[in-house]
């Protein structure tokens, strides 16, 4: 069973297997329609498009973030009409770094199924293998039952932040928050997404993109030293990752597992979310 990464090869091998769904996840904030439009282009072979917007979120209300958590009896619909069972392994890719792969794995994840993976490098890698893209109409995927049930433990919400930072746990650092935005965004600069900048008074900053090199995941020792560093001591497993709309804090989470901590939530409203309510506090700077 893959339950972080498979590489290119190893997706190649696995391919045709009736037990494997793969799941292309590719889009572009800015371009919404982007990565239906690349899918339907070429995609690898057998893979079904999830769309962050439509399959993988569901519509932003008036208290949301931008990418609100889908309702799980609907999405546990959409897997099984993609042809997830309980026996089955799912590969997730994008266009290459792994931020909307990795929602997907975390989603799935959520609902109980553990067998699925992000493939590293994405798409990106995948073609730089040499391994040829399907550019025919995809076959309709035979629907099985999925059964899965959200687990709230994986889970923190605004209530709980809140109450963690009256009562100063993060000044503390008691209550460990990652925000995986860029260094620039968590500082209140160049804010191109939200329409209020800054971060979570004593949030701390690890950037997605710091997991990477050359668009793929560094290796479980440099992830956990590096990890281990913004955690300053504090537990893996008493931390709650967040981000602008709860689409990379999942990167975070997934490396986080690779590096061996495992263990930490997510925020899913995030960043989008907290700032609905003029109210609560921002911070700015480093």
């Amino acid at each position: 069973m893959f339950d972080t990464l498979i590489s290119a090869r190893e997706l190649a091998q696995r391919l045709g297997d009736p037990a494997l769904v793969v799941l292309d996840c590719r889009f572009d904030l800015a371009r919404p329609e982007w990565g239906a439009e690349a899918y339907a282009a070429g995609r690898i072979p057998h893979a079904r498009y999830a769309h962050l917007d439509r399959d993988l979120s569901s519509p932003v209300s008036a208290t949301s973030g931008r990418h609100p958590l889908p309702e799980p009896v609907a999405l546990g619909a959409r897997f099984g009409a993609w042809g997830i069972g309980p026996d089955t392994q799912v590969v997730a890719y994008d266009q290459g770094p792994g931020a909307f792969a990795a929602r997907l794995w975390w989603l799935l994840r959520w609902l109980g199924h553990t067998a699925v993976a992000v493939l590293d490098g994405g798409l990106a890698a995948w073609q730089a293998a040499g391994f040829a893209l399907e550019t025919a109409a995809a076959a309709a995927p035979s629907a099985r039952h999925f059964a899965g049930r959200p687990d709230a433990r994986l889970l923190a919400d605004t209530p709980e932040i809140e109450r963690a930072l009256r009562a100063g746990a993060l000044e503390r650092g008691e209550y460990p928050l990652i925000d995986a935005r860029g260094a620039d965004r968590f500082a209140g600069q160049n804010e191109t997404l939200d329409p209020v900048a800054g971060h979570i008074p004593g949030a701390l900053n690890h950037p997605f993109t710091d997991n990477l090199a050359d668009g793929r995941f560094l290796d479980a020792a440099t992830l956990r030293a590096r990890f281990l560093r913004t955690l300053g001591g504090r537990p893996a497993e008493r931390a709650v990752c967040m981000c602008g709309s709860g689409v990379t804090a999942c990167h975070n989470l997934l490396a986080l597992e690779i590096a061996g901590l495992g263990g930490a939530r997510l925020y899913a409203g995030s960043w989008s979310e907290w700032i609905v309510d003029p109210a609560r506090p921002v911070s700015r700077g480093p």
